[in-house]
């Protein structure tokens, strides 16, 4: 298990949802850690700190470029994630199980979601990038939302729409939300988020 740096909220009932939250880069733990109180009231709140250096920007894991990924870093991160997040679930035996992740947090929480299906209930992916074909998993019982801009230059429509077409293909109950603006978090993403997860 990685030494993350997080921030935590744990003053929520027994067994309440427990939700984590990934940073985009050049964020960190505290960019969605208020605006998760909102989003999912009464929720146990832990929000691990990107642990990768990007001229000073917080990421999850190691790039070449734009949309080009070292994949060998992306295995052994999102291997380390993956622990952490188990760990803090048997720690504290939630009734719900939900992820957050904007850009970067999103290629993440994506990634872990992949390797280990069974971690969350739920999850937001806001904007993710996923420039490869993940290996077909089982989703049954899971609840995907991806949100994405229609003119986002980082993240194109084709690939997100090609991420959400495999999680429903693997079983996943998916939703797709559009803006029609790019990279940049929207309030109506934000509401569609609050609806979601509150379901």
């Amino acid at each position: 298990m990685s030494d993350y740096q997080f921030a935590v909220a744990d003053g929520a009932a027994p067994n309440a949802p427990l939700i984590f939250l990934f940073h985009g880069t050049g964020g960190d733990e505290h960019q969605f850690f208020d605006l998760a109180a909102q989003l999912v009231p009464g929720a146990a709140r832990i929000a691990p700190r990107g642990d990768v250096s990007e001229n000073g920007a917080l990421r999850y894991f190691r790039r070449a470029a734009e949309g080009v990924y070292d994949m060998d870093d992306l295995a052994r991160r999102t291997e380390a994630m993956t622990g952490f997040i188990a760990a803090q679930i048997a720690a504290r035996n939630p009734s719900r199980v939900l992820g957050l992740g904007y850009s970067n947090g999103a290629n993440i929480l994506a990634a872990v979601q992949f390797a280990r299906p069974d971690l969350f209930d739920a999850s937001v992916l806001m904007h993710p990038l996923i420039p490869f074909a993940p290996q077909a998993a089982v989703f049954a019982g899971r609840k995907v939302l991806i949100t994405a801009g229609r003119r986002d230059p980082i993240a194109p429509a084709g690939a997100t729409q090609a991420l959400a077409d495999y999680f429903s293909v693997n079983g996943a109950e998916t939703q797709l939300f559009w803006h029609e603006g790019g990279h940049e978090l929207r309030n109506e993403e934000l509401l569609a988020s609050r609806d979601f997860l509150a379901g």
